[in-house]
């Protein structure tokens, strides 16, 4: 049985998202799996010339992401290397991951639907094997 990948928000999880009516900040918890070689069969023209890592496609993204990033007010808090959860499922390692602030849900949707951003989409896309994202919102009190 295939292990089902997640790359690309749902339908259903953006309606439950906006549903959550978040005012003020917002920040995004990514936790990555890359591919062992990147796969840009879905956007050829990006490809390098020499097949790469799923982690180099990653930081070609990242490196095309951080200008509309802040451009958009938002800011790249945390980057780190991943492993296997101290507790969680062991079958589950992640290789990267990141902490990316907004100041509004607003924010995160102009620069997540800015069409020169998404061009840089396709790193992402031919980097992953596998993602989450949970958007986080501060809170004062543990409920």
């Amino acid at each position: 049985m295939t292990k089902q990948r997640f790359l690309n928000v749902t339908q259903e999880a953006g309606a439950a998202f906006f549903s959550r009516n978040i005012s003020g900040p917002i920040t995004m918890l990514n936790l990555l799996r890359f591919r062992d070689v990147a796969d840009y069969s879905a956007s050829p023209e990006l490809a390098p010339d020499e097949p790469i890592s799923g982690a180099e496609a990653y930081q070609k993204y990242i490196e095309y992401t951080l200008p509309f990033l802040k451009e958009s007010g938002g800011e790249l808090l945390f980057l780190g290397k991943g492993g296997s959860y101290l507790i969680g499922p062991q079958d589950e390692p992640w290789d990267l991951a990141m902490l990316v602030r907004q100041n509004s849900v607003s924010d995160f949707m102009a620069f997540s639907t800015n069409e020169a951003y998404l061009v840089g989409m396709a790193h992402r896309t031919a980097a992953l094997e596998d993602s989450r994202l949970l958007p986080l919102v501060e809170s004062e009190t543990a409920t």
